[in-house]
């Protein structure tokens, strides 16, 4: 693929992620932190929010297998995930955080488990994306990561 090409699949993956609801104004945000001195900046706080938030996940799955749900536990740690999620700019993983912690806070243990199961797979396809977009900017160049929105 011509670089012209790469620069312009780069910008449509982009596009994609915020059109389609699952970045927000804070990715934004971290890409202009993003300089010549750290070209990687973006990708490397992505890195670190699914190495911490995997811990993360296995706690609140651990958590709700217990009986009874301790949901002030859950709570806890979802606003943990909620948190570390609000930083990358994950739109619709915080939207199902948001949730599950309105659950925990109703004592819903079954609206828990089925916002968690959902909250999953806005992660999961979240961070195939974005993996997606890493590795188009790797290919195109520290330049075009630096690059503001249009």
């Amino acid at each position: 693929m011509e670089r012209s090409q790469l620069h312009r699949q780069v910008a449509l993956t982009r596009e994609a992620l915020f059109d389609q609801g699952f970045l927000d104004e804070q990715f934004h945000q971290l890409e202009e932190l993003q300089d010549d001195a750290n070209p990687n900046f973006v990708e490397e706080v992505a890195t670190l929010y699914y190495k911490d938030s995997a811990r993360i996940i296995f706690n609140i799955e651990q958590a709700l297998e217990k009986s009874p749900l301790d949901f002030n536990k859950l709570d806890s740690l979802m606003h943990q995930f909620k948190g570390s999620s609000t930083s990358i700019g994950a739109k619709k993983v915080k939207a199902e955080s948001t949730l599950f912690r309105e659950y925990c806070r109703a004592g819903n243990g079954e609206g828990c488990m089925k916002t968690f199961q959902q909250l999953k797979k806005e992660y999961a396809i979240l961070k195939k994306k974005l993996e997606t977009y890493f590795q188009l900017l790797r290919q195109v160049g520290p330049a075009q990561a630096a690059c503001p929105p249009k």
